[in-house]
């Protein structure tokens, strides 16, 4: 194939919706390239694979790493990301997150019309299919099929009733009425299995003789004549020849969050400056690519765990086997859990809008994500902060589009952050120490007894933080001339090319991020068709039960 309607560049979370949705009707022909494989490994359909396909680079993962964190004791930091039909709704912990409604409306009071929380709601309903049934918040008729948890390990409800024993809220519904509080994740789970964006929207519609998926079709950049696009140029890998495919309409970035920013620039879409130095000529000056990364820093919390219920003993041994083979051929067992069902979100402080702090409990001992193996039951309180000033970049290292870019999320910049994070510490030991969890709780692992002073807390977080997995911003979404993308998504200065993608979000939203993409997505694809934008939806939020604005 060498021409389309539509070209989008990635099968991850948005390119998958992009993919389906562009090719609904059968009036368009959509090409969708993909630098990795198909989502047909056992690993990507069972949910307890996800502890196998985060902690290293495979052919799921692209495993890039970061620039020496200058304020976390100059550390280079593992960053997956998900590679193949689904991206990293195929490897993710298959938490199903929107954010506070405040995230939305605070987009929209930046200028970014048709992005307040009432916009944003019917897309989100739109997308899914909530096994309790539609309401006001959630969705009954999407392909993106929403769980509550399944396992009933004690440990889930006992962290809940170990945050209620704290002073915190408590809550049914981290995507309804009340975000803040301690409660049940909502899972993208199907009969046992990882619903990720591949399963949800592109293997449904890959029969389409209007659809065209391109799988190990590296992007290399993105063809630009006289200031339009025009298409996209691929190779196989390094080294492979290069091939073109050229679209009549538009060229649609969904490459993600590292490399959505990465491709734009070596099409001559960013800095001059950073162009100039690596030989590439420039097609628009935008400074801002590349600028405005946002993540979410994490610490983890650990315990040892007094009952063989978390993830060590159901592996342990021959339970690994026995683990496997039980999925394999009943879909039952422990392979269907992603041992992570019960968090919070939380305020660090009284007078905050809206939570500032997200807190994971994982049934398994989390050190190294994953990749530190310890011989016992244990679990994790990941803690990370939600909003934080720190801001990063992803730029350009080399003009060979098969090269990393330099990422450097820039964590612990920012006073602000450094504090939160302290405190996320505090926080997160007392909740630990509460009476609902004594019949489970040993001693502590990590920060460990030592570690009791702020100095102390500070110094074991610059040595032991890391990403929980949710970068955001390098083609900064805005109003303003600097951004990236306007509110169409459409890159200023080319015509005929959007981004859609996290990398869009302005500013990071509470909670993880591939719920969002995929609402991203789904509206995007109303914009690019020339549809009318779905109605706003009014829906109640807890701050005071007023409506959102």
């Amino acid at each position: 194939m060498t021409r389309a309607d539509y070209v989008i560049v990635g099968a991850g979370s948005a390119g998958c919706v992009l993919a389906a949705r562009l090719s609904e009707d059968g009036a368009a022909r959509v090409a969708l390239l993909e630098a990795g494989p198909k989502d047909s490994s056992l690993l990507v359909r069972m949910p307890a694979g996800a502890g196998r396909l985060i902690p290293t680079k495979n052919p799921q993962n692209w495993g890039f790493w970061t620039e020496p964190q200058a304020h976390c004791d100059n550390r280079r930091m593992f960053w997956p990301r998900g590679k193949g039909w689904g991206g990293s709704s195929s490897i993710n912990g298959m938490i199903y997150i929107r954010g506070h409604a405040r995230d939305y409306d605070q987009w929209r009071q930046m200028g970014l019309a048709g992005w307040g929380y009432r916009d944003v709601l019917p897309y989100f309903r739109r997308a899914e299919t909530f096994e309790a049934g539609a309401d006001p918040w959630h969705g009954g008729e999407g392909p993106l099929h929403v769980s509550r948890p399944s396992s009933h390990n004690p440990l889930y409800k006992a962290f809940v009733q170990a945050g209620a024993a704290a002073g915190h809220p408590v809550t049914r519904d981290f995507n309804g009425h009340q975000q803040e509080g301690f409660g049940p994740y909502q899972l993208t789970i199907k009969d046992g299995e990882r619903w990720s964006a591949s399963f949800a929207y592109l293997r449904p519609a890959i029969g389409r003789p209007n659809l065209t998926v391109i799988s190990q079709a590296y992007a290399t950049r993105i063809l630009i004549e006289k200031g339009r696009a025009v298409g996209v140029e691929y190779a196989g890998g390094p080294g492979k020849p290069a091939q073109r495919i050229y679209a009549d309409k538009e060229v649609l970035l969904a490459a993600g969050a590292v490399q959505s920013p990465q491709l734009l620039q070596l099409s001559g879409v960013g800095d001059p400056a950073l162009l100039a130095k690596f030989g590439i000529a420039v097609n628009a000056p935008l400074s801002e690519v590349g600028r405005n990364l946002q993540d979410h820093l994490d610490v983890c919390i650990i315990n040892e765990c007094t009952k063989p219920i978390t993830a060590y003993s159901a592996q342990a041994g021959i339970n690994q086997i026995k683990t496997g083979l039980n999925y394999m051929f009943r879909k039952q067992g422990p392979g269907r859990q992603n041992f992570l069902e019960s968090g919070a979100f939380l305020k660090t402080r009284p007078e905050l809008d809206r939570p500032d702090a997200q807190l994971h409990l994982v049934a398994a001992i989390m050190i190294d994500h994953g990749n530190t193996q310890m011989k016992q039951d244990g679990f994790t309180i990941h803690a990370c902060q939600l909003r934080p000033e720190s801001l990063g970049t992803i730029m350009l290292k080399s003009a060979d589009p098969f090269a990393e870019p330099a990422i450097d999320p820039n964590y612990l910049a920012a006073d602000l952050d450094r504090r939160t994070m302290r405190d996320l510490v505090k926080l997160s030991r007392d909740v630990a120490s509460q009476k609902p969890l004594d019949f489970l709780r040993g001693a502590e692992i990590r920060p460990g007894k030592d570690v009791k002073t702020d100095a102390e807390i500070d110094a074991w977080i610059r040595q032991t933080s890391e990403t929980i997995y949710h970068p955001v911003g390098a083609c900064r979404m805005g109003a303003d001339e600097r951004a990236v993308v306007d509110e169409t998504l459409r890159v200023r200065g080319v015509e005929g090319l959007r981004v859609v993608d996290a990398s869009v979000m302005p500013t990071l939203v509470g909670g993880n991020t591939n719920a969002p993409t995929i609402m991203i997505a789904e509206k995007a694809a109303d914009m690019i068709l020339g549809r009318k934008a779905m109605a706003p939806e009014d829906a109640l939020i807890a701050e005071d039960g007023e409506r959102a604005a």
